[in-house]
């Protein structure tokens, strides 16, 4: 189930700036005094994280967050909404940062390794068995190649019965010619912490739950996720969490949408001929894609900002001396949420078939993966960011503007609530997501203490559903809130149509 656009970066959660939290609507967490969990007293994260960039290794000594105002901070122009008291001890959270400070060393490697073996799409074997490996030999009853994806994989635990259970996602794909441009060793590794710290919390603590880490294949082309979704992987899970690294030289949080995509792609069909000799005896396939291009072109000046439409044409056997028999382009259409994406869809499947009827040429059109806009569950990220800033002195923002980008995590988040956080780190002269200069950035120390750090609150987050009864109850009251104002129906239930096939005069089928 591969996607048919091999080349197309269909996914990625990238594209996010620094500057993002700056955006209209943007918000922040509160400052000190505004009504807001209280900090953990005494934390022991003191000299935790390592790594050679200042702004990221430098953490209060206490969870004071008054004390530890981060240099040249913009004030909170808006303020989270206010959270009921939280029931996290002091020492459940402790115990999450002495779970992941043991871990570190062995993080580090893990990252490393996974990032010098780049695989792509569906091709993550040798990530699949690292991952798995490290897994079972701590304690995690381990499903290889599962529901029938050859590098999917999962890890489960559950502790005592009757109690909820959290999934947390682990990508793992890379970048053709790239490697890892977009941080999936940081992802995959931050995933593996987060799974880990919750076992150790659940077991010192005598909390029972079930923690599911799933390694989760293709997620800048192919729609890992909802593969495994449409096969039952999220079914069982409360809640799903996870983390992407974006570029940025001070550590924040951010907590956006993405857009919505739809990838396609168009076969034209068309009749060879001597190009000086006989060429009114030709059907030109090339002729029909620019044809189409060039309808798309002015297409795009009618659409509005948040939406895109990009592409590229190949061929077969192309020569200057010979009408080109066959075309083909592969495209991908975003639009800031689903119900949006299949107008826009449509209207750039009507150019590629004009330029199929203004040459002639017999077409076929193949719809391949689609990723919904994301949904963050408001709860969960108001949790997040609160401690975020009150223990380790980290902003956050969200925006009503989604990303630019999209990720297969998106069609999660319409199936049961869901957390993705970005976090920021450094990268050569700023490079972003996709370019060499982020894979560079993503093996990097200062990378890694930023992924450990946001991973001992990503299961701290994790930890409260867990442990939390009333909170857990909030975050699923809002996630059912957002799913019966959108497409996604009351119960958040997703059927989508995301693959078919369509030829000229035959209609669209799903």
């Amino acid at each position: 189930m591969a996607s048919n656009l091999p080349h197309e970066r269909s996914g990625c959660f990238s594209g996010l700036l620094p500057g993002s939290r700056r955006q209209r609507g943007s918000q922040h967490v509160p400052s000190q005094g505004e009504n807001a969990p209280p900090p953990p007293q005494g934390s022991s994260v003191e000299k935790f994280f390592p790594g050679a960039f200042p702004e990221y290794v430098r953490i209060a000594s206490s969870c004071d967050f008054g004390s530890a105002q981060r240099e040249n901070a913009l004030p909170p122009a808006y303020s989270w909404a206010a959270s009921e008291a939280d029931h996290l001890s002091d020492a459940m959270m402790r115990t999450i940062e002495d779970a992941l400070r043991e871990l570190d060393p062995e993080l580090r490697r893990l990252s490393l390794d996974i990032h010098g073996h780049p695989e792509l799409c569906f091709e993550e074997r040798y990530a699949h068995d690292r991952l798995t490996e490290f897994m079972s030999s701590r304690g995690f009853t381990v499903t290889r190649h599962y529901l029938g994806l050859s590098t999917a994989w999962c890890a489960e635990f559950t502790r005592g019965a009757g109690g909820r259970t959290v999934g947390v996602n682990a990508e793992m794909d890379a970048l053709p010619g790239i490697g890892h441009g977009c941080g999936h060793n940081l992802i995959a590794m931050a995933g593996v912490g987060v799974a880990l710290a919750l076992r150790t919390a659940l077991e010192r603590h005598d909390v029972p739950g079930t923690v599911i880490l799933l390694g989760t294949p293709a997620e800048e082309t192919g729609a890992g996720k909802q593969i495994l979704l449409e096969r039952g992987a999220y079914e069982d899970m409360d809640v799903c969490i996870m983390c992407h690294p974006v570029s940025g030289d001070t550590l924040e949080l951010g907590f956006v949408s993405s857009l919505a995509l739809q990838s396609l792609s168009v076969e034209y069909f068309g009749q060879p001929a001597h190009a000086g000799y006989a060429p009114w005896d030709g059907v030109n396939a090339l002729d029909a894609a620019f044809v189409a291009y060039a309808g798309i072109s002015a297409l795009r000046q009618q659409i509005r900002p948040e939406h895109r439409v990009h592409g590229v044409i190949s061929g077969r056997d192309w020569t200057p001396n010979v009408i080109p028999d066959y075309a083909k382009m592969s495209w991908s259409v975003r639009a800031d949420a689903r119900d949006a994406l299949e107008p826009l869809r449509e209207r750039v499947v009507r150019c590629l078939e004009a330029g199929a009827s203004a040459t002639g040429c017999r077409h076929e059109i193949a719809l391949g993966d689609r990723y919904l806009d994301l949904r963050q569950n408001p709860v969960l990220a108001e949790d997040m960011a609160v401690m975020a800033q009150r223990c380790y002195d980290i902003p956050s923002y969200r925006t009503q503007m989604p990303s630019p980008a999209s990720t297969d995590f998106g069609n999660v988040s319409y199936a049961l609530p869901a957390l993705h956080p970005t976090f920021t780190i450094p990268t050569p002269d700023g490079a972003k997501n996709h370019t060499p200069g982020f894979a560079i950035g993503a093996r990097t120390e200062a990378a890694h203490a930023a992924a450990v750090r946001t991973a001992a609150l990503l299961a701290r987050t994790g930890l409260r559903v867990l442990a939390d009864g009333a909170f857990c109850a909030r975050v699923r009251a809002a996630y059912e809130g957002n799913t019966a104002a959108g497409p996604g129906g009351a119960t958040g239930e997703v059927k989508p149509k995301a693959r078919g096939r369509f030829t000229t005069g035959s209609g669209l089928f799903f």
